[in-house]
């Protein structure tokens, strides 16, 4: 799946802080050069309105929990955040009802199946097992405050549009094109309810859902909800605290064991950081204390995700010292003597 053989590409440890502002800037330029010509993988077709996206688009985004943003290529091109929604949803609603509430109603383990698996439900009474995938999604979703589904929406909306630092606007079109084809989502929702796992009306939860992952987002708009993750749940670039700190680290734990889905133990060995992806081409990747990458390029590999954006987030990773479990070995204060 992932690009494991960069031969080329120096690997930099780097427990500090990110380069200077200069270095940054070059080394995504040249993450963006490197991988724009890449022709493999093919836009997702089975939500129909996605099958028209423009394959050459390639948008590299780096947002510094300073605010400092770096850009290369599309990346102001609109694309709906699908799936990448469920992180921040998880996000809002951990800020909303806790901890342990979460862990309890959702769970936090990969399934190690596929996002959209019904097998994964039945194997273990009903439990969604995690938040990144549909049935664990949908579940969160129904968790947001609100007396009824047009408030959980608001606060959906809100809190997505908060992390962004503007006000998202739905993509009509892939709503009704989403809507028209997601029974499988609709069967899920039912199921959860059938083991008293959804709070509200399936079909109407399965809708907000449905909303959630038909906003606009942009490349830049990823890197910025992605630092604020970053940097304690404070926006870096409106200054407002979203979420607390205790909620970024929960979020950011789960991603790292469930972002990518079943192969998130792949992406975590070869690129070491926490990330979530989604079937219009974008990813979101956060180094913590330091800032995020926001990707957008719609041809995906087999597994649904973009392959050029998990080739420049591999890319990145190294040359800017983004892996969380690289290291540098440090000087010794002094030789132990014994006797």
């Amino acid at each position: 799946m992932f690009e494991t053989h960069l031969p080329d590409v120096p690997q930099r440890a780097l427990t500090g802080d990110l380069p200077a502002e200069s270095t940054v800037e070059e080394l995504l330029q040249a993450a963006h050069a490197r991988y724009a010509p890449l022709g493999e993988g093919e836009v997702a077709d089975y939500i129909p309105a996605l099958a028209e996206a423009d394959p050459a688009l390639f948008g590299l985004a780096l947002t510094e929990v300073d605010g400092t943003q770096h850009l290369a290529g599309d990346t102001s091109a609109p694309f709906t955040i699908q799936s990448i929604s469920k992180a921040f949803v998880l996000a809002l609603v951990l800020e909303a009802i806790g901890h342990e509430e979460v862990h309890r109603i959702v769970g936090v383990n990969n399934t190690g199946l596929p996002f959209n698996s019904v097998i994964a439900l039945e194997l273990n009474a009903g439990s969604p097992m995690n938040p990144m995938v549909n049935a664990g999604a949908i579940a969160t979703t129904a968790l947001m405050p609100g007396a009824d589904a047009e408030q959980r929406w608001q606060g959906v909306h809100e809190g997505l549009s908060r992390f962004a630092g503007r006000s998202l606007e739905i993509d009509e079109r892939v709503l009704r094109s989403e809507s028209a084809s997601n029974h499988r989502n609709r069967g899920i929702a039912s199921l959860l309810a059938s083991y008293e796992r959804l709070r509200g009306d399936a079909p109407e939860m399965v809708e907000v859902y449905t909303r959630q992952c038909s906003l606009l987002v942009t490349a830049e708009d990823l890197a910025v909800m992605g630092a604020t993750l970053a940097d304690g749940g404070l926006n870096p670039v409106t200054g407002e605290q979203v979420v607390s700190a205790e909620v970024c680290r929960d979020t950011l734990a789960v991603l790292a064991a469930c972002g990518m889905y079943e192969l998130s133990g792949e992406w975590q060995f070869e690129i070491g950081l926490p990330a979530k992806s989604g079937v219009s081409g974008g990813i979101v990747a956060v180094a913590p204390g330091k800032g995020a990458l926001g990707v957008f390029s719609p041809p995906l590999d087999r597994a649904g995700n973009s392959v050029r954006g998990q080739r420049a987030c591999a890319h990145l990773a190294r040359t800017l010292g983004l892996n969380l479990f690289a290291s540098t070995t440090h000087a010794r204060k002094g030789a132990r003597t014994d006797g």
